[in-house]
């Protein structure tokens, strides 16, 4: 199994841990794996990301002796990684040449034989300089806004890497609009189902919970009028982000005080505890203003994993993630819809509950657990 070098603009990100769960189920299944981290973050995080970072390569410790014997002793790909560097324009280029020389160096010194990167911004540019002037393979996975918002020179990216990851088929097929020549191989991220497990009783707790960061693609307004239609029913909001104050003086407006808690944010632990015990998740995902989308959310395959009954959209990831009788989706931005699908969950008879429950878990074993992802993923990279 080859050494993978994992380049990484940020680790760790309280939002984003989907990245650690990779490398860690990338390790059961046989790999050595050397996180490379741009940033290292100090905010909060998963506490097995916590731990993983303390063993991160970090660029700007790489001397600058270092850097020089990696500059005089290329491969025969370097010419590719200058070409690179040249024709991209969002990073300065001494710049991304210096800091993908770097990233080179910790590379080779741990006898990395391909490299790949999250997101498709300055990590993947670094990781694809890095890549071709060692001579090994290179690959990255796109997420959502580094796609459909906040693009940079994506299509030269696509064009220079060995294979692309999607998320989902619409973005797979977004992507090979833009370069028809990419492979690009469509992975889902994955859950650990032995740790989000369904509850041994009924739901305990009378309401429905939101996970997530309080941005406009998570559908927040669509929610809380969602929930002001309904007139009864009820939510928790686990998460943090720049629209929470927005949201609270929504919610006051909408009269919703006292059905709707915000609870801050939470970590895993919490999560695989409480979750289990509400009535359902909803999560009316959605386009934000600025094109950013999730386009194949973990937090529906938690939920499932759990037996939670899943409100959600029928929105890009999401469709071939929540299939027929394993949750409830709705039309994109309509809020009337998500209150119906609200009630169709409290209305479910305990039985109609547990076997939802119990389709949605056994689909998330079959297609989307971690050790299945991983040993596709594993594959790819053996391939190249």
């Amino acid at each position: 199994m080859k050494t993978i070098g994992y380049v990484l603009a940020d680790f760790p990100v309280l939002s984003e841990t989907f990245v650690g769960n990779e490398m860690r189920a990338m390790e059961q299944h046989g790999h050595r794996i050397v996180p490379i981290v741009m940033h290292l973050s100090e905010g909060p995080a998963q506490s097995l990301d916590r731990e993983m970072a303390k063993f991160a390569k970090r660029p700007s410790e790489v001397p600058t002796l270092r850097v020089l014997q990696s500059l005089v002793a290329p491969s025969r790909q370097f010419g590719s990684a200058l070409s690179f560097v040249l024709r991209q324009k969002r990073l300065p280029k001494l710049s991304l040449l210096w800091n993908g020389l770097k990233i080179a160096a910790l590379a080779q010194d741990s006898n990395c034989e391909h490299l790949h990167a999250h997101f498709a911004g300055g990590a993947t540019a670094h990781a694809i300089v890095a890549a071709r002037w060692l001579g090994i393979g290179v690959s990255f996975i796109c997420h959502g806004h580094d796609v459909y918002s906040e693009a940079e020179d994506l299509e030269l990216k696509l064009s220079s890497a060995d294979t692309v990851i999607a998320t989902c088929n619409d973005m797979a097929s977004d992507l090979s609009r833009l370069a028809s020549e990419c492979p690009i191989e469509i992975i889902a991220c994955g859950v650990d189902p032995s740790g989000f497990r369904p509850s041994d009783t009924q739901a305990s707790i009378p309401r429905f919970l939101f996970v997530g960061r309080f941005v406009g693609q998570k559908g927040l307004d669509d929610l809380l009028t969602a929930f002001a239609l309904h007139g009864a029913a009820s939510i928790d909001l686990v998460g943090d982000g720049p629209l929470r104050k927005e949201c609270e003086v929504r919610a006051k407006e909408l009269g919703l005080k006292g059905r709707v808690r915000f609870l801050g944010a939470r970590d895993r632990e919490w999560l695989e505890r409480e979750a289990p015990r509400y009535l359902g998740l909803v999560a009316p995902f959605k386009i934000d203003i600025d094109g950013s989308r999730d386009t194949g959310p973990i937090v529906i395959k938690e939920a499932m994993a759990m037996g939670l009954p899943v409100v959600t959209t029928r929105f890009m990831g999401n469709k071939e993630t929540v299939a027929a009788g394993c949750g409830f989706l709705t039309e994109v931005a309509d809020p009337s819809a998500v209150s119906a699908a609200i009630q169709k969950v409290i209305d479910l008879s305990p039985a109609e509950r547990k076997s939802l429950g119990e389709r949605a878990r056994s689909r998330v074993l079959e297609h989307f657990s971690l050790s299945t992802l991983a040993s596709r993923l594993s594959n790819v990279f053996e391939a190249i």
